[in-house]
């Protein structure tokens, strides 16, 4: 005999967050530190690659990848007040959603990039931070490092949700399929942006 299934439905939630935290950066001279970085370190400048390689009708940025080793050198001195700053927002993310913090707190971040966008440019599939290749990551991370005349939302399609890029704006979320988005066209202007992910980290 066939089996079937028919989806039933539970009581409607009392709330329904989407775990997107969101502050403002201050001061704001600290994306124009990392906007100054970008452009002064053309060298370093590459076209915008995902897990999957390079595919520009994917991911159509240029970028510049970091590694936490790399905050030492000379010439990366405007990344240690932005990333007090995120950690004293990621501190209040635990704070609001206080479940997180048994486990939550000893995440580090690991790699992570400063990108540009230019008309025309677009992250434009939609996709999730942690996929089977990447099961590290917890946390993502955006700071958007500058306005944006027109376009270049960030589009979060589980809950129709479209953040417009505005300087200084930085969003914590969870890396999941949950959180399944992509980055708009931008029609006018450039964008410029920090991002990466706070990770498990491996005690071993």
């Amino acid at each position: 005999m066939a089996k079937s299934m028919k989806r039933s439905e539970i009581q409607e939630p009392k709330a329904n967050p989407h775990f997107i935290g969101a502050w403002t950066t201050e001061p704001m001279s600290l994306c124009d530190g990392i906007t100054c970085f970008f452009e002064r370190n053309t060298a370093k400048q590459a076209k915008g690659v995902t897990g999957a390689g390079l595919n520009a009708s994917f991911k159509n940025r240029t970028d510049i990848s970091i590694t936490p080793g790399e905050l030492s050198l000379p010439g990366y001195e405007a990344f240690k007040d932005y990333f007090d700053f995120l950690h004293a927002c990621y501190k209040d993310y635990l704070d609001q959603w206080t479940f997180l913090q048994g486990f939550a707190s000893t995440l580090d971040v690991g790699m992570f990039n400063v990108g540009r966008y230019t008309p025309g440019q677009h992250f434009a599939s939609l996709h999730t931070e942690r996929d089977l290749s990447n099961l590290h990551r917890f946390f993502a991370f955006l700071t958007y490092l500058s306005d944006v005349e027109r376009g270049g939302s960030t589009y979060f399609s589980h809950y129709d949700l479209s953040i417009k890029p505005q300087k200084g704006l930085t969003l914590i979320w969870p890396a999941d399929w949950t959180h399944a988005h992509r980055g708009n066209v931008v029609e006018g202007g450039e964008k410029y942006i920090i991002t990466g992910w706070l990770d498990v980290v491996d005690k071993a």
